[in-house]
């Protein structure tokens, strides 16, 4: 039994995703998760900002961002996961209109 991902692996060796991955990190070279967090690191990830799923429609023209590699593989997976990002402002607060706490009760 195969898993999704390993269903849609074959996207990501395609020609047409190099040449899209390499524009999107030629055009936006730095990781936006850690520029956010006030950092310059350089992004080596093209990310669907919207996970695709499997949906070739959406892993073609969704939308991506530049991470770095750690970015990629833990904050994104963070809110993939749980459906938001566990970051706090200077007052300890979660930032992430997602997050529990800032849901209306």
């Amino acid at each position: 039994m195969s898993t999704p991902s390993s269903e849609w692996k074959n996207f990501y060796d395609t020609g047409f995703w190099q040449r899209r991955r390499k524009l999107q990190l030629t055009a936006h070279p730095l990781c936006k998760f850690c520029l956010d967090r006030g950092v310059v690191a350089i992004a080596t990830v093209a990310d669907h900002v919207e996970p695709h799923k499997g949906d070739w429609n959406k892993f073609a023209l969704g939308l991506l961002q530049s991470l770095c590699a750690q970015c990629h593989n833990q904050f994104k997976r963070v809110i993939e996961l749980r459906g938001y990002n566990l970051e706090i402002d200077d007052d300890g607060l979660p930032t992430d209109p997602n997050h529990p706490f800032n849901r209306p009760r």
